[in-house]
């Protein structure tokens, strides 16, 4: 599951206050086919110009992707030369402040639920087990533990002694309605990290403020 860094998602969800952007964002987003800028251009009544401007924009903000395909019924010198199609990137692109991560939750918590179903566990035992596993996939291809934490929403700060507090709990309205299941899954999800990161499980600690644990020094 890769989320566009928190920034870039703010940067994106931005970008469409553009009115003319917007309006062609939802034009590309609503066609069951990659669009060519001649085509945006024409449905949108623009300049082509003015088109590929806020298109290509809206390729560098992460809302569109780009492909290039030969056209279909052109005759002529230059008529194979693929041309650049845009289409949306397929993904949801969300941005709250401060980061929360709700989506991450709702999965774990609906793989939590068909493992409770299909195997016969306990909840809790199931949602831990589904946060530690998620934990540690998602970590595997990070850089390292901090990196993995700050792409998550939990802005880690080192707290002097090799470790970090995590002053931002990416579930924290979940947290304060139900604390004793959000922060055991979230306990399970962070071990799981340190892990896929190739540390201990035992790094990760409860702690009472701003989230349930913090990552004590130690590899």
């Amino acid at each position: 599951m890769y989320r566009l860094p928190w920034a870039d998602r703010i940067a994106a969800v931005a970008s469409l206050t553009d009115a003319k952007r917007l309006q062609l964002f939802e034009l590309v987003a609503a066609s069951p086919r990659p669009l060519g800028r001649d085509e945006v251009a024409e449905t949108a009544g623009m300049a082509r110009s003015t088109v590929s401007f806020h298109l290509d924009r809206l390729v560098q903000d992460g809302l569109l992707a780009v492909e290039f395909h030969k056209p279909a019924g052109r005759t002529g010198p230059g008529s194979g030369r693929p041309a650049k199609m845009y289409r949306p990137v397929g993904s949801e692109v969300g941005a709250s402040i401060p980061d929360r991560n709700y989506d991450l939750a709702g999965e774990l918590m609906a793989e939590a639920i068909e493992a409770t179903e299909g195997e016969g566990l306990a909840v809790g035992e199931s949602l831990r087990a589904v946060a530690f596993r998620k934990g540690r996939e998602l970590a595997e291809g990070s850089a390292g533990l901090e990196e993995f934490l700050a792409e998550t929403g939990y802005q880690p700060e080192p707290d002097g002694d090799g470790g970090y507090l995590l002053p931002n709990c990416p579930f924290h309205r979940l947290s304060r309605s139900h604390a004793a299941v959000v922060c055991d899954m979230n306990g399970a999800f962070l071990r799981g990290a340190a892990v896929g990161c190739g540390g201990a499980e035992d790094r990760v600690v409860p702690v009472a403020g701003h989230c349930c644990a913090r990552i004590t020094g130690g590899s």
